[in-house]
């Protein structure tokens, strides 16, 4: 395996590598460090490199192997998002209005330790991870590395530029309105939204009042969900507790999900306007899965006002953030914008919309009562160009992402709280990425795991690397 194979292996590949002696941690680590050094310079996704304690974290990990030491992710390299403590590491939330370096790792970063997982980086997100593209006046542009003039969306942009690069086989994701999928959509990767409280927040109890949750970006479903495996479980603090999965995720992606029923909507809760390019993704991938078995009908969800739920939410925890930043005069005046419109959704509001949260979740997932998972579209167009937001104000560019790209379909099942999932579904005549998203019941990541496993065994997308790799 040469070194752009080993690269792009994927975790779950390096992961048994490294166990069974063919590669060592030093060797994985010193690979990605020289792919960053040469191509992170053309796509702006490290925010920080961490190369010589990853080095030393490599050495010791090597070690261990010969030991006998059997750790799920010994000696694999990670990259975590910016919006994510590491011990002795800024947090700068793509902002430049950080505080001091933190004291510890997060909870997610002590248990990707604890794993055996190396810590590479941290990458980059628009301030505050508040937009679907990755641009901010402080950190700069990152680019999507299928065309550098487009974006990797946000505001896990970071994260999926340098995945998708294969600067790292994986790299730490969150997403509060389809901050997972929507850069997984853009760049070719898939991006799964666990259910809200799967992986710990901690030291947040929750995040964007219950909006956000943690996850990853990768190339492949096997990634993902050992990635979870490792990572998943209930901490001392967290504001939701889900029930622990039947069975490892990793053993779901190796299992076929039997037939399913499978709901189809192009129909979004906010009004969207969906391209031809995601509409054709859509129908073809409903038909690969009747070909594969399963009972596919055209259904749509009873929306009532989940949209608007999902979107007080936001804006009241952009301000609530906002008001966190040890200086938060050096935010940009678009993001100092959204804040005060946060400011004029009142607590009690947040509270009423909590209230009433699982009567809109219950109406909504009425759809499940006949059906296994839901196929819809993730974005309404492929990445869209850099620069297409910049210098507009904040009611403008929320109009703008609310509408189109980012948002409309993903949104609603953070309000939810239940797992939905991007997966790669073509590619366009200009080679850029075309995705499909499945939302799966409340708890059920396992069905979502299997099926997207079933169709990326029959539609492999991994094999193809963009440009800038």
């Amino acid at each position: 395996m040469n070194g752009a194979e080993l690269a792009f292996a994927g975790i779950a590949r390096q992961a048994e590598l490294v166990r069974v002696g063919e590669v060592s941690s030093r060797e994985l680590v010193e690979l990605y460090l020289g792919r960053v050094e040469w191509l992170d310079p053309t796509l702006n996704a490290f925010r920080v490199v961490l190369g010589e304690r990853a080095l030393a974290d490599a050495d010791e990990a090597d070690g261990r192997r010969a030991a006998g030491d059997e750790r799920a992710l010994l000696g694999v390299p990670v990259a975590i998002k910016d919006g994510v403590d590491v011990a002795g590491e800024l947090t700068t939330l793509g902002t430049g209005a950080y505080g001091p370096p933190a004291d510890e790792d997060a909870e997610l970063v002590k248990r990707l330790r604890a794993a055996g997982a190396v810590v590479i980086g941290k990458t980059h997100l628009p301030e505050l991870a508040l937009w679907p593209f990755t641009e901010s006046a402080t950190w700069g542009v990152t680019r999507n590395p299928w065309d550098t003039a487009r974006t990797p969306g946000g505001s896990s942009g970071g994260s999926a530029a340098a995945v998708a690069a294969g600067l790292v086989g994986a790299a730490s994701a969150s997403d509060g309105a389809g901050s997972i999928r929507i850069p997984a959509a853009a760049c070719g990767l898939f991006g799964l939204k666990p259910q809200r409280g799967r992986v710990s927040l901690m030291p947040e109890a929750e995040h964007w009042h219950g909006l956000s949750v943690s996850g990853t970006l990768t190339r492949g479903v096997a990634d993902t969900a050992l990635y979870l495996d490792a990572v998943s479980g209930p901490a001392s603090g967290d504001a939701d507790r889900p029930p622990p999965p039947p069975r490892p995720y990793a053993e779901a992606a190796r299992t076929q999900p039997g037939k399913l029923r499978v709901a189809v909507s192009l129909r979004s809760p906010l009004p969207a306007r969906l391209s031809d390019l995601a509409r054709g993704a859509v129908h073809e991938t409903a038909e690969l899965l009747r070909s594969l078995g399963h009972d596919v009908r055209d259904r749509d969800p009873d929306w009532g006002f989940i949209g608007n739920s999902a979107f007080s939410r936001y804006l009241r925890g952009a301000h609530d953030d906002a008001e966190r930043m040890a200086r938060p005069e050096r935010l940009e005046l678009r993001t100092r914008h959204v804040a005060r419109l946060g400011r004029l959704v009142p607590p009690a509001a947040v509270r009423w919309v909590r209230r009433v949260e699982a009567a809109q979740a219950a109406r909504v997932n009425a759809l499940f009562d006949d059906n296994d998972v839901l196929l819809t579209a993730t974005v309404t167009d492929p990445a869209v160009e850099v620069g297409r937001w910049e210098g507009r104000g904040a009611l403008r560019t929320l109009a703008g992402v609310a509408s189109g790209f980012g948002g409309p379909f993903t949104a609603a099942w953070n309000a939810t709280g239940q797992p939905a999932a991007s997966i790669p579904a073509a590619f366009t005549a200009a080679g850029l990425p075309l995705a499909v998203q499945l939302v799966g019941r409340p708890n059920d990541e396992s069905t979502l795991i299997s099926l997207a496993a079933q169709i990326e065994a029959e539609r492999p997308w991994a094999d193809r690397r963009p440009p800038v790799s």
